[in-house]
């Protein structure tokens, strides 16, 4: 079971920008994708707590307020990277955005230390600084020449130009790209670290995973209707139909996007988070080989040195992890 969740989640990593990027027309209503989205996951979730056989003893307790407290903030994060991801999706390939989405481990690290005071092995924090190398890299704020550079101790590279360099910001690839997807890892590690102080609060030994998936998408399907109301979104809405830009073949990717929070959280129970980290790495490869075959952008020399130190990062700091302290008398 384990290896077969492991090779669902690396095909599910390595396609969903591809098909993403392939079925969501530019022009279609962000806020209606995620509706969707947040629909599927909700009933997904609903049938896999009924089908564990807990829903009884998950729903015991279980109030509006509690609700509210427990999930209303992360739901709000989570609209907001969602929105933001969705919009990377459409504007970067398949391995860019892999790599880049991998920075919410740093932030994940900072934002668990800050919010439940979870500190880092020296070797996570030096494989955190490793997959930064590797975002500037891929985004050639860092060159490889300049990398080179750094042995001469002279901070340019053979053409004397410095070390880091800045591109043109107002780019699209950089306003409708690269910003969005940072902004959605950084709020991914913040909604993440309050997530699980959720699930793993003290008092009733923890929320159930699936009914927390379910109180989220509740809560997020609530917070993005209510901001309809006076966006943007709301009024093209208005204007042009809840359903325009829509085809068929929209609903594959969210589809994909769905069953891949199921795929993670069996892979995290079957196999661990050391060997999920292992299957991210492997989906990464697999997300270069078919950007490579299929599509026409190919792979360029920074995107593989990129994905790559991405790649040994991930692995350092999954086989890595804080040893705890020991007591002494």
């Amino acid at each position: 079971k384990a290896l077969f969740y492991m090779l669902l989640l690396s095909l599910q990593f390595a396609f969903q920008p591809l098909l993403t990027r392939s079925y969501t027309p530019q022009n279609i209503c962000r806020s209606t994708v995620i509706l969707m989205q947040e629909l599927l996951k909700f009933l997904l979730a609903l049938s896999m707590l009924i089908l564990s056989g807990s829903s009884s003893s998950a729903v015991q307790g279980w109030t509006i307020t509690s609700w509210v407290m427990v999930a209303f903030l992360p739901a709000a994060l989570y609209a907001v990277q969602n929105i933001a991801a969705l919009q990377a999706y459409q504007n970067l390939d398949a391995l860019t955005f892999n790599v880049l989405n991998q920075t919410k481990t740093l932030s994940a690290a900072l934002c668990c230390y800050l919010v439940m005071g979870r500190t880092q092995s020296y070797m996570q924090v030096l494989s955190l600084l490793l997959l930064l190398l590797s975002a500037l890299i891929m985004e050639r704020l860092v060159t490889l020449d300049s990398m080179l550079a750094l042995l001469n101790w002279t901070g340019r590279d053979s053409s004397n130009h410095p070390i880091i360099e800045f591109p043109d910001l107002g780019s699209k690839h950089w306003t409708h790209g690269v910003a969005p997807i940072m902004l959605a890892s950084f709020i991914s590690g913040l909604s993440g670290a309050l997530s699980q102080k959720n699930l793993q609060a003290a008092k009733g030994g923890g929320r159930n995973p699936y009914l927390f998936s379910m109180e989220l998408c509740a809560a997020s399907a609530i917070i993005l209707f209510c901001s309809l109301l006076g966006s943007p979104d709301g009024k093209q809405i208005a204007q042009e139909g809840f359903w325009n830009g829509w085809t068929p073949t929209t609903w594959i990717p969210i589809l994909t996007n769905s069953v891949g929070g199921i795929i993670v959280g069996l892979v995290t129970k079957y196999a661990g988070s050391v060997r999920k980290g292992f299957a991210l790495i492997f989906g990464m490869f697999l997300s270069g080989v078919v950007q490579a075959l299929i599509t026409d952008e190919g792979v360029t020399v920074e995107q593989g040195v990129g994905g790559l130190l991405a790649a040994i990062s991930l692995w350092m700091h999954a086989t890595n992890p804080p040893v705890p302290k020991t007591k002494q008398d």
